[in-house]
């Protein structure tokens, strides 16, 4: 049992932080990049560009710019339309820097699945927030979904390296709201369909 606990204990670390891709695709590899750089947590070996200068410097641009574009009307949801495939691709990325093992066809299906899917499950369900936010108060509250969106982000992605057993249990959770409240909201926002009027001749 304790030969496998690393392995579990990592699945842990990179579900908490595929989550916190789905709130931000950058703001989390920032993080991790920011930790690994300064040797406050291990890197897979096939991730040591993580820790290096120059991601630490482009990831933290890329960070800084994604949050302030989430401020900009209409912007926010361009965004939004191509932030659930990056949230993919980073949540598979930071899941598999942090998986021990990492060495296989299969570690990388799991690194897809766990963290990609748990990436994509979130940004989708922002997403659709912020959809219901433009329809219901004309995008004046978007900003309060793009300030939660980034707290959860930092919150989810410091909780991975620090607290990563709360982490994992508070990815799990936001998944299940992410399906309950995302059938509801597309249950009330889905376009009606038309009423089927014959001509009466």
């Amino acid at each position: 049992m304790s030969d496998f606990l690393p392995y579990l204990f990592s699945i842990f670390v990179g579900i908490g932080l595929a989550a916190a891709t789905g709130f931000r695709v950058f703001l989390p590899m920032f993080i991790v990049s920011l930790a690994s750089y300064f040797h406050w947590i291990p890197a897979n070996e096939s991730f040591q560009w993580l820790a290096s200068l120059p991601a630490l410097i482009t990831t933290g641009v890329a960070t800084l710019v994604e949050i302030l574009a989430y401020y900009i009307p209409y912007i926010d949801n361009i965004l939004d339309s191509i932030s659930i495939p990056l949230a993919t691709v980073a949540g598979s990325v930071l899941f598999a820097s942090q998986y021990i093992g990492l060495d296989g066809v299969s570690e990388w299906a799991l690194a897809l699945i766990a963290g990609g899917g748990t990436a994509a499950t979130i940004a989708s369900g922002f997403a659709g927030t912020r959809v219901a936010s433009t329809a219901t108060t004309g995008g004046i509250g978007n900003h309060v979904v793009a300030t939660t969106e980034t707290a959860g982000a930092s919150v989810m992605s410091i909780f991975a390296l620090a607290l990563p057993v709360l982490a994992f249990i508070f990815a799990i959770g936001l998944v299940i709201l992410v399906f309950v409240f995302g059938r509801k909201l597309w249950n009330k926002f889905k376009p009606k369909p038309k009423p089927n009027i014959e001509k009466v001749t």
